[in-house]
């Protein structure tokens, strides 16, 4: 697939290079970084937008600080999980996130992702770059359902910062309900 650009309705920009095994997504959000970062870093906002609509996520771990890790897992009704993990190598609040990418189907495809957060005002634009190891990783992982994951988890994104104007997060008790530490897996 290796593709030029692929514009939504929502504003996501995302670009894979012919030529580089990248992938690089961009988007605005109505929120202040800070709110926009915070809801990348806390595990209690993660959970309610990261992902496409039609599954559900569990974090089993997310430590969002310079050398932390992290795993989630997203569940479909019919029960088939899709594990990710990764370590996060820099955070710097509200400005840049650097962290590994693995998803548990293909342990071999590790990539390297960067987000930057840039302030415009009220607003963020999120720029991420993810390196893969190869062309025909990036595409696996684009035509894997990517790019859906991706559009609907920025969607989610936008209803929660409406939502919680104040960037507090939702206390639900489903929400808790789907978390689970390491030592309950």
């Amino acid at each position: 697939m290796s593709t030029a650009k692929t514009n939504h309705r929502d504003g996501t920009q995302i670009v894979a290079d012919p030529a580089l095994p990248t992938i690089l997504i961009s988007r605005e959000f109505d929120a202040p970084p800070e709110r926009v970062f915070r809801a990348y870093t806390d595990p209690d906002l993660v959970v309610q937008w990261l992902g496409p609509r039609r599954l559900t996520m569990w974090i089993d771990r997310y430590d969002a600080r310079s050398g932390g890790s992290y795993r989630y897992v997203h569940r479909a009704d019919d029960g088939t999980e899709y594990g990710f993990h990764g370590v996060f190598h820099e955070v710097r609040p509200s400005e840049r996130i650097v962290q590994t990418f693995t998803f548990e189907g293909f342990p071999d495809g590790v990539s390297l992702e960067t987000a930057v957060f840039e302030d415009l005002g009220g607003r963020t634009r999120v720029t991420t770059k993810s390196l893969m190891d190869s062309i025909e990783a990036r595409d696996a992982m684009i035509t894997g359902g990517m790019e859906r994951g991706v559009r609907e988890g920025h969607e989610r994104l936008d209803e929660l910062l409406r939502a919680r104007p104040s960037g507090k997060a939702d206390r639900r008790a489903d929400t808790h309900a789907d978390r689970r530490t390491e030592t309950e897996s």
